[in-house]
């Protein structure tokens, strides 16, 4: 399928995991795919793998150099129709909260927040011009139902959901949607630092007893951010092998 032909997607956190896997079947539908990330390791050899895919150091805490590349993106393009945020960090696992630090807390919460509120203001205006666009962030199923230990990661998390469904309201009749997915835990880098008795704990609530995997997370990003899914904005897919209760 080219369900992607002449679209301009930015993939922010895409140089690994559940982003770089987006970013790369978004290209192989035929969009022209622009990575956002922090690490220049990944994204040189993301770069190396798939020419066809532009990558910039991005820190989407730095609301100014968000948008400098960002413009960037559209003037070499000349539009803008999809934006992608699978950026985030953990934190702290398997950390009750009187022992959790507020530096850490912050840290969280300035990337996985109030990262996803920065470049989701900054693709606004080129959609709002276009009278089209598709917004996705990725959220968390820890987000919706908790996970203890992880304080900031979920209080993050479903702040995000919140900030989605109300953008998402505010943008409804404009040709703009905006989503988010929570999944439950899928098989990637970011996983690594997790504490072992958390991820078990988190893989134990899984019905199909199962880790997701990167691929299944980008078949249906793809759905979403397409222009067959026309009457969904403000909402959370579940990705979540079962898990999810509402």
């Amino acid at each position: 399928m080219k369900r992607f032909e002449n679209q301009v997607a930015i993939i922010v956190g895409g140089a690994r995991g559940i982003g770089k896997a987006i970013a790369e079947r978004l290209v192989h539908e035929g969009a022209q795919v622009s990575v956002f990330d922090v690490l220049k390791k990944d994204l040189a050899e993301l770069t190396k793998q798939n020419t066809s895919i532009t990558t910039h150091i991005v820190d989407i805490t730095d609301e100014k150099n968000l948008q400098d590349k960002i413009q960037n993106v559209i003037k070499l393009y000349g539009r803008l129709d999809i934006m992608v945020n699978s950026a985030g960090i953990v934190g702290p696992t398997n950390t009750k909260i009187q022992e959790y630090l507020l530096e850490d807390f912050q840290k969280v919460l300035d990337i996985n927040l109030n990262g996803a509120f920065n470049i989701t203001k900054a693709v606004l205006p080129q959609m709002s011009k276009q009278g089209y666009g598709r917004i996705l962030h990725v959220a968390s199923i820890g987000g919706k139902e908790g996970n203890p230990g992880m304080a900031g990661y979920v209080a993050s998390k479903a702040g995000l959901i919140g900030l989605i469904k109300g953008v998402g309201k505010e943008y409804a009749n404009t040709g703009i949607t905006v989503n988010g997915i929570a999944p439950a835990v899928i098989a990637t880098e970011m996983n690594n630092n997790t504490e072992p008795e958390t991820l078990k704990y988190m893989t134990a609530k899984i019905p199909m007893g199962r880790l997701g995997t990167v691929e299944e997370v980008a078949a249906l990003v793809c759905w979403i951010v397409s222009a067959e899914a026309t009457f969904n904005t403000g909402f959370i897919f579940d990705l979540s092998g079962g898990r999810a209760t509402y």
